[in-house]
């Protein structure tokens, strides 16, 4: 029923991840396989509804977000068994303005925020922008997996830490952290009075037997600590129409976000967007479930290939997203002659491992959310540019 072999012409479409290579790479001709959105058409229940409503040809002011919580509500009961209730959901433009919505809620200039690296960028950069301080819990890497150093972790919030920002399923490393995880980092935060923003945007692109678990959901207390932001912008390949959302639980907390997003004028998401979600949320799951032995596929293709072709070169597997991380370490080379390679030789765009952090040194990061034939090429280049 869906094609997730077609090769779509994104060129000349505004699009960031295929027309801003040369800006950001140096070099025109390259196959990108960065940036995290795919390369598939979205579900056609959700271009219909778009289409539809443009049709109408008046785009006046449209309905609160009130209206599509619904929709909300069923989908996270459902995927992520999490009763959640409509009072505790708004809008937000999106999952990076809602961290920063979340970061001036609930702390104050100079305060100290911890992250987990190698991380997705914006948490760190939005973090410094806005004039506090970033704290590192570096992941473990452990015979290929990656792991919580839980004893650095308490270290870091018994000195001050006001707020933890959790990635989960986390980017780039592919972690799907488990219920266990969850309850022990939580009761950490419990035990030092720390908040809680969970960025959980990836949560639908999951592989079994993977569970993934919001960290709010475990435990009302967790909850009343704890910002969750979520959106089907990952899930569905809409990033471009700028609508995500927040559940909180803590009225108080609530409001404080409520006077935050006053501030800076922001009232709701435009017309689209909420079209987007509704028919994203109550049409998109059948898409789904064929899209991930799709995406599932793609990434054994990789793995697979680095083990015959290219065996000092190791792929994190990962437990969910569409994006892996790759331990070139093996090689030999410094970060700047990987990318160089890559670029110059091999014709590629992935994204450098020390944008995550220092722990990044040495990898690269590659989105396989793409048609197969795509991947193949991706790693047809991959080996040229190291052969």
């Amino acid at each position: 029923m869906y094609n997730f072999d077609e090769i779509i012409n994104r060129k000349d479409t505004d699009s960031v991840k295929w027309n801003a290579v040369k800006f950001l790479f140096g070099e025109e001709d390259l196959l990108p396989m960065w940036v995290a959105d795919m390369d598939f058409a979205s579900p056609p229940e959700i271009q219909e509804a778009l289409i539809n409503r443009a049709k109408h040809s008046v785009y006046g002011y449209g309905l609160p977000f009130q209206y599509i919580k619904e929709s909300i509500m069923n989908w996270v009961g459902k995927r992520y068994n999490w009763s959640i209730s409509e009072q505790w959901i708004i809008p937000s433009a999106g999952v990076v303005t809602a961290l920063a919505t979340a970061i001036q809620t609930l702390t104050e200039e100079h305060d100290q925020i911890l992250v987990q690296t190698p991380v997705y960028p914006p948490f760190f950069n939005t973090i410094e922008k806005n004039n506090r301080k970033v704290v590192f819990n570096p992941l473990l890497l452990n015979d290929g997996r990656y792991e919580i150093n839980f004893v650095d972790f308490e270290e870091k919030l018994k000195n001050g830490v006001k707020v933890f920002i959790l990635c989960n399923p986390h980017n780039p490393v592919g972690r799907v952290w488990t219920r266990d995880e969850l309850v022990r980092m939580a009761e950490l935060c419990e035990k030092y009075d720390v908040y809680i923003i969970s960025d959980e945007i990836h949560a639908d692109i999951i592989y079994k037997p993977n569970v993934h678990t919001p960290i709010a959901s475990i435990d009302e207390r967790y909850q009343k600590r704890t910002i969750t932001a979520l959106a089907p912008s990952k899930t569905f390949n809409i990033p471009g129409l700028q609508s995500s959302f927040m559940v909180i639980p803590n009225h108080e907390i609530m409001e404080k976000v409520k006077s935050v997003q006053e501030k800076m004028g922001f009232h709701g998401l435009n017309l689209f967007g909420n079209v987007a979600i509704e028919a994203a949320y109550k049409h998109g799951e059948y898409w789904l479930e064929t899209l991930l032995p799709y995406l599932k596929r793609n990434v054994e293709y990789v793995k697979n290939y680095l083990e015959e072709e290219m065996p000092n070169v190791r792929l994190i597997e990962p437990e969910g997203t569409y994006l892996l991380w790759i331990d070139c370490r093996g090689l030999g080379l410094t970060d700047d002659e990987i990318k160089e390679k890559l670029v110059k030789k091999g014709k590629l765009a992935l994204e450098p491992g020390p944008k995550y952090g220092v722990e990044g040194s040495g990898f690269v990061r590659m989105n396989i959310g793409c048609p197969l034939s795509l991947v193949e090429e991706g790693m047809r280049r991959f080996k040229t540019a190291f052969s």
